[in-house]
């Protein structure tokens, strides 16, 4: 999915699954994963990523019973290494993500860090999962990312929000994780992630990627807010 350019901003999201083939009908567990940049035309500073809305269609579904669970509170204030030590039972994905600080009258500064996904448990319907990144400029920080996931009508509705970064002067540049974990339940084996293909394609729509100008670059507007869509191939078979 390519969305925009707006302005001087243009974001490129995109994903696949690993699975060569999956279930026509019945749903079985998959892995897939998800990547984005996030960049500007002219090479500034990108407005920082502060809200993605999406919607799946139905033949995806998240299972979390019987999964072991890590609240946001256990991952704050913590470094990769200590957040694995203390949630390390509920990881559900891994991967690497690129953040930009930029100070007024310095140069940018790319910060580089691993990328952790935990099962956050489910609660009246929502299901919520904790994305955990730590940087060390300009001061040690965890970044929780909160996700929620939730049926809406014949498909899955997901709202990330994502924190502020260094007060302002943090803009996420790209991420690349993969998802996908099983676990046994009640005897069976079974998918966090679980998914079908009756029809060759799994399709996802934006609704609002939200964009805020915090560094208050000069000539960019306070918000941006971008939409798009994305068809993921996939062959069904049964």
């Amino acid at each position: 999915m390519v969305a925009g350019p707006a302005g001087n901003l243009q974001i490129i999201f995109g994903g696949g699954i690993h699975q060569k083939t999956l279930p026509k009908h019945k749903f079985a567990a998959f892995k897939h994963t998800i990547v984005g940049t996030i960049e500007t035309t002219d090479g500034t500073h990108p407005s920082a990523f502060r809200e993605l809305v999406l919607d799946v269609d139905k033949d995806a579904k998240i299972n979390t019973k019987g999964f072991p669970v890590c609240r946001a509170g256990q991952l704050e204030a913590r470094d990769t290494k200590s957040a694995k030590r203390v949630c390390g039972r509920t990881i559900i994905g891994q991967g690497m993500a690129t953040a930009e600080i930029a100070f007024p009258e310095q140069a940018p500064i790319k910060v580089f860090s691993p990328l952790l996904v935990f099962n956050g448990g489910e609660s009246g319907g929502k299901v919520t999962v904790l994305i955990h990144t730590f940087i060390t400029v300009p001061a040690p920080a965890a970044i929780v990312t909160t996700v929620t996931v939730q049926r809406k009508g014949t498909g899955v509705h997901v709202i990330a929000k994502i924190p502020v970064i260094a007060g302002g002067s943090g803009s996420a540049l790209s991420f690349r994780f993969t998802l996908g974990k099983t676990y046994r339940y009640k005897h069976k084996q079974v998918g966090y992630f679980e998914a079908r293909c009756p029809d060759g394609v799994f399709k996802v729509r934006s609704r609002k990627a939200l964009f805020r100008n915090e560094a208050r670059t000069p000539g960019v507007p306070a918000q941006t807010v971008l939409k798009g869509g994305l068809g993921v191939p996939c062959i069904g078979k049964g």
